[in-house]
C-alpha cells in the first residue's frame, strides 16, 4: 500500500485504486465510494452517493477493529478492548486513516464544498474512508478489508495505548452510568445551525433525566463526544469519577 504523495488537486479513482493496490477492476462501486451528496447535487445524473456504503462501511470497522484487538491484545478486559476499539473507529481517528492513504484528491466534490476545504475536512475524510471499506467489503471479503487496514491500526493502537486520554469518552461515560445502575446515557442534538457544508451540531447527554454534558462538533459522532468529554470532567471535578 503505497502512500500518495500530497499535492495533486485531484486523482481519479481508477488512479487511487492502482496506487493503494485495490482490486476494482471495474471502478463504479469505488467511484460511488468517493462521490460525496455535494456531488450529486451538481450532476444530477450521477446515480448515487457514498452514504449507504458509509454506512455499511462503519458496521464493517467495528467488526474488523474488534476482532483486530481480540486477537493482537489477549490481556485486556471487555471495557478496555471497548474504549480502545472506540478511539480506533473516532472520526478524527478515520479521517487520520483517509489522510495517510491521501483520499482527499479522490473525493468526489461538489464546486462549493471543494473551494470550502472540503478534502481536509474530518468529517468528510471520515465519511469516504468508512465507504472505500464499505466498498472494499462488497467487492472482496472480510479478510481483504482485515489485511487492507491492519498496518493502519498497527500504528494507530500504539499512539492510543501511549495516550490513554484519546480512549472515547462516551464509552467511559457508559461504564460509569452502569456501574451505578443509572442506565445508559442518551445524546440529544438540541440544535444545528451552518450551510450544509458547514454544519455545527450542540448535542446534550443525558442519563435519566439529568443533562450531564453538552457539546459541538461538525458532526453529530464529534459533537457526542465532546458531550461525553464534558460530563466526565464535571464528574471527575466532583469525585465521581477517578
Amino acid at each position: 500500500m503505497d502512500v500518495h504523495p500530497a499535492g495533486e488537486s485531484e486523482e481519479s479513482p481508477s488512479a487511487l485504486a492502482r496506487r493503494l493496490g485495490l482490486p476494482f477492476d471495474d471502478v463504479f462501486l469505488l467511484t460511488r465510494a468517493l462521490t460525496h451528496r455535494s456531488y450529486v447535487n451538481e450532476h444530477p445524473d450521477t446515480l448515487e452517493d457514498n452514504e449507504r456504503l458509509e454506512f455499511l462501511g462503519d458496521a464493517v470497522l467495528d467488526f474488523v477493529v474488534g476482532a483486530w484487538l481480540y486477537n493482537h491484545f489477549p490481556e485486556m478486559s471487555e471495557g478496555e478492548l471497548t474504549r480502545m476499539r472506540s478511539a480506533l473507529v473516532c472520526t478524527e481517528q478515520l479521517a487520520e486513516f483517509a489522510r495517510r492513504l491521501n483520499l482527499g484528491p479522490a473525493m468526489r466534490l461538489g464546486r462549493g464544498e471543494a473551494q470550502a476545504g472540503g478534502r481536509d475536512r474530518p468529517v468528510l475524510l471520515c465519511a469516504t474512508f468508512e465507504a472505500l471499506i464499505g466498498a472494499l467489503y462488497l467487492k472482496t471479503d472480510i479478510e481483504t478489508v482485515q489485511r487492507f487496514i491492519a498496518p493502519l491500526l498497527e500504528q494507530a493502537s500504539d499512539r492510543v495505548l501511549l495516550q490513554p486520554d484519546l480512549y472515547d469518552p462516551k464509552s467511559r461515560l457508559q461504564e460509569w452510568s452502569q456501574s451505578r445502575r443509572l442506565g445508559i446515557p442518551s445524546y440529544v442534538t438540541v440544535n444545528v445551525d451552518g450551510p450544509d457544508h458547514e454544519r455545527t451540531f450542540e448535542v446534550e447527554v443525558r442519563i435519566g433525566a439529568q443533562v450531564y454534558g453538552r457539546g459541538r462538533g461538525r458532526s453529530k459522532q464529534e459533537a457526542a463526544r465532546n458531550a461525553a468529554q464534558r460530563a466526565i470532567e464535571v464528574l471527575e471535578r466532583a469525585g465521581e469519577l477517578p
